[in-house]
């Protein structure tokens, strides 16, 4: 990661329930909770989750109708 950091405002009720969050955990910090969960999130819109093709959804729809399920 980074070794530059910056800072961020966020409003005092998130910052507690962060803190509440954390406590007990290996997590050190309310500003690596932070980093962690953007870092998460911003990784999941950069490669989003494989969908279906649309020939395995044709397949999907054929077994469905062989079985009854659908007409």
């Amino acid at each position: 990661m980074d070794k530059e950091f910056t800072s961020v405002m966020i409003p005092t009720a998130l910052l507690k329930k962060i803190e509440e969050a954390i406590r007990g955990t290996e997590i050190a910090s309310v500003s690596s909770y932070i980093a962690n969960v953007l870092s998460e999130s911003l990784t999941r819109r950069e490669s989003p989750e494989e969908v279906f093709s649309k020939e395995d959804e044709d397949k999907v729809k054929d077994r469905l109708k062989a079985l009854g399920y659908i007409d």
